[in-house]
This record gives structure tokens, sequence and C-alpha cells, in this order.
């Protein structure tokens, strides 16, 4: 089976970027994990998809390869930072890809692109090799695909532990045994009485461009057709105290693993302004504030188990925007409110990611400008499983991805 991993993973013998100048002639002698396990697989890999600078932003550019345009409208951004899978998988390029996703990485590109994307529970997908080993747990890779079978089947490669890695999870005895033979009984489910909790715009908190809650509201009356309830709910918890933990780990995660760069000179020159944002945030942190941001990020968690001792799922938006022009490294402002970062445009991913749970962007179908959306589907912790067989009811009663062809792939 070809293949092509993103460029933020290690692959022997070919170049791995990072989407960096810095690393322009890299040659790995070694893979990345979820690498050594579809070689293992058999997997024949051609090349590598393409990816922002270091990952950071959903819109994927770089000095390096330039910008991943999208499927379904050259001259907008195919999103990020695992943009190069979501739109190589959009164009029939390969069957099944991987990325990685810290902020939506998985799941943005999927809605831009009108595909997959599924970032697994915490510790699913073991990632490294890499040095540090215990605090970096909120970035981490996963599949995605055309179909939910197809994300499955992939996972079931990826997933599993891995000695070098000690968080990973043990083996989950369905996701382990899936096979093109049995995938589509494995996913096959009576889901009657299950029920979604929507939480949209997180009552008006999070400015979305006219459409995506439309969109997103469609398609959920087509959950009642295989049995599962819907229900608007209350934000379960403050978006701004969210916004501040996510600020605090994103820099301390991202900042100082970046940090080795902005300590050299010549290097520190080749840095995008973002990295260097994220690396001097870093640097400003002290150990109250970033312990103060894990009690939040606790407290989240707990909030959300109330959430979920009365309902099954959540759903939200994708994004809160459709695809931008690929030439505007990110949004500026939505709905006439200003962004102040460079993903402040994406708030609506921050809280699953802090929360570890497993959240899959399923295609939701186009807006009035001919642009592709995605809406998340958000399960308990762990429970990797029951999202993809949501999913696949969901697929069932609403195929986009089969029945809305980017224009080249018809031609």
């Amino acid at each position: 089976m070809p293949q092509a991993p993103k460029d933020l993973a290690l692959t022997r013998g070919i170049r791995t970027t990072f989407g960096s100048p810095i690393f322009k002639d890299n040659v790995p002698t070694s893979d990345a994990i979820i690498v050594e396990r579809v070689r293992k697989s058999g997997a024949i890999l051609l090349g590598k998809t393409n990816t922002p600078e270091f990952g950071l932003g959903s819109q994927t550019f770089n000095p390096v390869y330039g910008a991943t345009r999208n499927p379904y409208d050259s001259t907008r951004t195919a999103g990020g930072s695992s943009g190069g899978a979501a739109a190589a998988l959009a164009m029939r390029l390969l069957p099944v890809a991987d990325g990685s996703d810290f902020g939506g990485s998985l799941r943005n590109p999927a809605g831009f692109c009108n595909v997959y994307g599924f970032r697994p529970s915490a510790g699913r997908v073991p990632y490294g090799p890499t040095p540090e080993v215990f605090i970096q747990q909120l970035g981490y890779e996963g599949p995605m695909g055309r179909t939910v079978a197809d994300v499955a089947l992939l996972l079931a490669t990826q997933a599993g532990p891995d000695p070098r890695t000690p968080q990973a999870l043990a083996p989950d005895p369905v996701l382990a045994t899936l096979t093109p033979d049995n995938v589509m009984a494995a996913l096959s489910t009576n889901l009657k009485g299950k029920r979604v909790a929507w939480l949209g715009d997180w009552d008006g908190y999070l400015p979305m461009e006219d459409g995506i809650l439309q969109l997103c509201e469609q398609a959920l009356q087509a959950f009642p057709a295989f049995g599962v309830g819907v229900e608007k709910i209350k934000p379960p918890f403050a978006p701004e105290r969210l916004w501040r933990t996510w600020l605090v780990h994103r820099h301390f995660l991202v900042g100082n693993g970046m940090l080795p760069f902005y300590r050299d000179a010549a290097k520190r020159a080749l840095l995008k302004p973002e990295a260097i944002w994220e690396i001097e945030g870093a640097l400003k942190l002290s150990g109250a504030e970033i312990y103060a941001a894990s009690a939040d990020r606790s407290a989240w968690y707990q909030a959300l188990e109330k959430v979920f001792a009365t309902f099954d799922y959540i759903a939200v938006p994708t994004a809160q925007v459709f695809p931008f022009d690929v030439r505007e490294p990110w949004p500026k402002e939505i709905a006439g409110r200003q962004m102040d970062t460079y993903h402040r445009w994406m708030e609506v991913v921050f809280p699953w990611t802090l929360s570890g749970c497993p959240a899959i962007s399923v295609p939701v179908g186009f807006g009035k400008n001919g642009l592709p959306m995605g809406m998340q589907l958000i399960g308990r912790p762990r429970d990797d499983l029951s999202v993809l067989r949501l999913a696949r009811a969901y697929e069932q009663e609403r195929d986009w991805v089969g029945r809305h062809l980017p224009r080249a792939v018809m031609a």
C-alpha cells in the first residue's frame, strides 16, 4: 500500500524537514514509531506530505516546499498542520494518511478537505522516539481517511503500546484485531438511545463564519435516523479559563521543544515569528503558572466527566471559518472579531486537545461558497471505538466524501 508520512514524522532514508529550512537536507537514520509500524505492515513509502514549519498553525505553508492548496478551490488553504495529508486523500493520491494533532491538526484539514481525521485518545498511538517521554502529552499522531473504515484500519496499525513510550495505552481488544474482512462488522452497532450534546459556538463565545453552524446542525438532523438523540447544552466550563490554560500548555510544550534553535543565533534567524513567540512565551512562564494551568486542565476534565454522565458524545464544529485564502498566514478576524494570536481562530478545537478524549472530524457538507466544512464528534476518554462507530453510522446517512469529489479528480 502506498504511503507518504507527514513531514513531521521521521522517515529512515527519506528527507524529513519539519517544514523548516533548518532541516531542509535532513535525512534520518531511523523511523518514527508509526512509520516503523506501517513499513512492517507492507507500506511502500512514496515521499512525505507537507506541513507548516514545525507544525505551527492550521495553514500548511513553509519556506521549503511552499503552500498546500485546497482540492476544492486551489486559491484556498487545505488547513493544517496535516494539510498535505488531507489534500492527498481528497485528490486520491493516497488511500489513507497519517497526521499529528496538537491544535486540531488532524481535524482542521479533514474538515477543510472533505475527509475524516481522527485524533485518538491520549496514549492510544505511541509518539516517538523522542528525548522527552513524560511531559509531552498533548500533541500526538493518528489516522486520516476517506471512509471511517479506512480510518479504523490505519488506527489498528498505528495503535498499541511501545516500551519507548511509558504512557501508551494497552491494546483495545476490538481495534487490535481489525482487518478488512471484519472492520464493517466491528463498526456496526445499535446506537439507539445514545445521546449527543451539541455545544455549537459555546453560547456565542466563539465567533463563527456564517454558514458553519447551519451545516453542522443540518448534519445532526441525520442522527435520529440511527437512533441517536441530539440536545443543545450550555458550556460546561468557562471558555476564557480554557483559553488561558491552552496558552500556558502551548507555550510550555512547544516553546521548550524548540528552545535549542532559539539559542543558536543562526538557527533563530530561520524561525518564523510564530515559533519565536511560542519560545519567548515559554521563557516567561513560572513553575507556579504551569502548575495552575495543569490544575485548570484537570478541572476541565472533571467537568467533562459530569457531561459524559448524561451524554454519550459531544459535537462541535471543526473550525470557525471556511478554508481561507492560501496567501493569508492565518485569519485576522472572524465575524468582525479580531484574532489576537496565530491560532485563536481555531479555538474550537483546543478544549478537546486538553481533554485527551477521542475526537473525529466528519464532513458536514459545503457552504454557499462551495467550500467544505466538518464537525467534531468527541467521546468519553479511551472510548475510541464508540466514536468510530458513531462516525460510521453518520457516514451511512451522509456520505459527503464519496458523492462530492474535487473537480480535478472527476476530470
